[in-house]
């Protein structure tokens, strides 16, 4: 982790950059880097600790602090970083530009950290013939490096590469490993799950745009740059809610706006997650035989019908965060033969209605990535059809981006399939909308440097995808913001058995008390 002043830079330290500093701006021009295809010193280890401006480099500094970029020891690999750092605030811009280049899109990919509290910290890509593109660097608690990425579309041959910090005192920001080489990067899901909409809107929700123009929660959110709907499917739910019809109805309106359809089967009459995967009662006193044969016509059905309005699905989960399996006890990771049957019954279904429609399998693993090893090398070896590995990740429960990088990365590599964050979502708030205390009611339950703020909630949100659009081989597919338009409404609760239950997650909503969209979703329409 790079330290504040007082620990890794000592007084000497400190005192050495801020007069090489001023000698640059009293004596010497900032170096100018010669322009070329290929970055120069993309590591940084051509330079020794202490540089002000890194070999191939530039620098420039609207407040006059050129020496607030600079290189140390410490790197991701190898023996040096680039470090922006000062005792003061600071704005500094570490650059090389890049000529020669065909016309095509690039990436630029870095490996990065930061305090966090910046007015800004990030990558960029500037004077390549089409509007900058930027990459924020996020907040990496306990010296963690996250590797991120930036595409932009050169022509004319030109392309500058950007580091940059606009930052209060003792801010800092590290950067080693950059690459630069053709290649685009992007998210093709920016999803949120609207299975509650249906029920929110029954009992008198309203929704506003940012600007408090009134509208309904899928339009507005499309206009937003959401691009994918996931709905859950209970077999036969109490209330009457995230059953078959409603799905129908709610996948018809999605695909009248142009958005894709995610089905999420629970496999259940209510919730099922890693601590509940309760058999629907019609299925109760069934053995697995017969509960193979109900998970293919369940499946088949609703995906049919869906099919048959011509809203068909575009990819379908088996299951619901199925840690421990699903269908308990005869579906539990304790029989994992019986569970694969049942995972392959539900797969076979989707196939037979749809070959094109995507089977996801859905943990929530976040960051564990030996829980997510052992739980796909089980699948694999008992030959579960799949198509994409989907994870929730929430910051608060399952650890630092780091943590959900290097999982997002190695599941990727080790199975060969594209990873899709399903379910995340962040706090604009700690205050409380209704009568039940919130899942995140405290700030000790945050993330660290994710205030439970808008721009706190637009931020983790950012940083998120922006994880996700950074594993190799683009086969990170995007995002999917978990009810994002479960406002606190009296009547629509989390209980279906019980119409007096509260919502215990509107202050993680898109959506905020005064029913306007959030910031947060604007980050949709930038990936």
């Amino acid at each position: 982790m790079h330290r504040a002043p007082r620990s890794w830079h000592t007084p000497l330290r400190a005192a050495a950059i801020s007069a090489l500093g001023a000698l640059l701006l009293t004596a010497l021009p900032a170096q100018q880097a010669q322009a070329a295809t290929t970055l120069t010193n993309p590591g940084f280890e051509a330079d020794s600790t202490g540089t002000a401006t890194p070999i191939g480099w530039s620098t420039y500094s609207a407040t006059g602090q050129n020496a607030a970029s600079y290189t140390e020891s410490g790197g991701y690999s190898g023996n040096r970083r680039l470090s922006h750092w000062s005792a003061s605030a600071y704005k500094v811009e570490t650059y090389q530009a890049l000529t020669g280049l065909s016309d095509g899109t690039y990436t630029l990919s870095a490996r990065v950290r930061s305090s966090g509290g910046q007015n800004s910290a990030y990558l960029a890509l500037r004077n390549c013939g089409s509007a900058e593109q930027r990459t924020d660097l996020p907040v990496t608690p306990n010296g963690q490096w996250i590797r991120l990425v930036t595409s932009i579309r050169v022509s004319g041959g030109n392309c500058t590469v950007s580091l940059n910090s606009d930052a209060h005192a003792g801010e800092w920001a590290n950067f080693d490993d950059l690459t630069f080489a053709a290649g685009s990067t992007g998210l093709s899901v920016k999803g949120g799950d609207l299975s509650t909409l249906p029920k929110n809107e029954a009992f008198g929700a309203t929704y506003q745009s940012a600007t408090g123009t009134s509208g309904n929660a899928l339009g507005i959110l499309r206009g937003a740059g959401m691009n994918y709907v996931r709905l859950k499917v209970w077999v036969n739910p109490a209330d009457g809610y995230n059953n078959k019809t409603r799905v129908l109805a709610l996948a018809k309106r999605a695909k009248a706006e142009g958005m894709k359809v995610l089905v999420d089967f629970h496999y259940s009459d209510r919730w099922a997650d890693p601590g509940h995967q309760t058999k629907p009662a019609a299925w109760a006193s069934h053995a697995y035989s017969q509960l193979r044969t109900d998970v293919y016509d369940h499946t088949y059905d609703v995906l049919n019908a869906l099919k048959a309005q011509g809203t068909t699905a575009d990819m379908v989960q088996i299951g619901n965060e199925i840690n421990g399996g699903m269908l308990w006890p005869e579906g539990s990771t304790n029989n994992w033969t019986q569970l694969a049957g049942l995972l392959t019954s539900g797969a076979q279904a989707a196939k037979a209605v749809s070959s094109s429609t995507q089977v996801a399998l859905h943990l929530a693993e976040g960051g564990d990535n030996a829980g997510t090893r052992w739980w796909f090398d089980q699948a694999v070896a008992r030959q579960v059809p799949f198509d994409v590995i989907a994870l929730s990740y929430y910051s608060y429960w399952h650890g630092p981006l780091s943590g959900l990088q290097a999982n997002l990365d190695d599941a990727a590599a080790r199975y060969g399939k594209p990873v899709l964050v399903a379910e995340t979502a962040y706090a604009h708030t700690l205050a409380n909308g209704d009568f039940l205390e919130n899942n995140i009611a405290t700030a000790s339950q945050l993330a660290a440097g994710y205030p439970a703020t808008p721009a706190g909630q637009a931020a983790n949100l950012r940083d998120v995808m922006n994880v996700v659009e950074a594993v190799p081989g683009g086969r990170g597919l995007g995002v999917v913001y978990w009810e994002p338009a479960w406002t606190a409404v009296k009547g629509s609760g989390w209980d279906p058995q019980d119409p007096a239950s509260g919502n215990a997650w509107e202050n993680q909503a898109l959506f905020g008390y005064d029913t306007r969209l959030l910031p947060a979703a604007g980050w949709f329409a930038h990936r």
